[in-house]
C-alpha cells in the first residue's frame, strides 16, 4: 500500500515525540508540526484506518508495528540525509530542510547503497570530520 509524504510525516513525528516523552496525544502532534487540531485529527483518524496508530480510550497514540516500521525508517532516512548534507558545509537549516524532501522520494534501494557506503568508509568519514577542526 502507497503511504503519503504527510502520512509519513506524522508517524515520524508520533515516533520522536514518543520517544521524547513517551505518551503521545494528538495534540501533542499539533504543537510540533504546526498544523490546525481539525488537521491532525483527521489524519490522525485515517492513519488510525488504514492501521498504523492506535489510539486509546485516553487519547494517547501508539504505533502499530506497520506504522512503527514506516516511522522508523523515514527518521533513519532524515537523520543520515541531516548529517550528511550539514557535514558537507550545507547550513543546519537547510540541510533539516532538504533531508525531509529527501527522505519521502529516495528509493530503498537507493538509501540502502548510500547507507552502506558510508557505514564502509566510516574511517574515511571520521578522519574528514576531524581534520575539519
Amino acid at each position: 500500500m502507497k503511504i503519503y509524504e504527510s502520512a509519513e510525516n506524522y508517524l515520524e513525528t508520533i515516533y520522536i515525540l514518543s520517544k521524547q516523552k513517551g505518551e503521545v496525544r494528538s495534540i501533542d502532534v499539533a504543537t510540533e508540526t504546526g498544523f490546525t487540531k481539525p488537521s491532525v485529527s483527521r489524519a490522525i483518524k485515517n492513519l488510525r484506518q488504514n492501521g498504523y496508530i492506535l489510539m486509546d480510550e485516553k487519547g494517547y497514540l501508539t504505533l502499530t508495528p506497520l506504522g512503527l516500521n514506516v516511522a522508523i525508517r523515514i527518521y533513519e532516512r532524515h537523520e543520515l540525509f541531516s548529517k550528511l548534507l550539514m557535514f558537507i558545509g550545507v547550513s543546519e537549516q537547510t540541510a533539516l530542510a532538504d533531508a525531509c524532501r529527501i527522505e519521502h522520494v529516495i528509493s530503498a534501494e537507493t538509501f540502502d547503497h548510500i547507507k552502506s557506503f558510508i557505514e564502509q568508509h566510516q574511517d574515511f568519514f571520521k578522519n574528514l570530520i576531524h581534520s575539519k577542526k
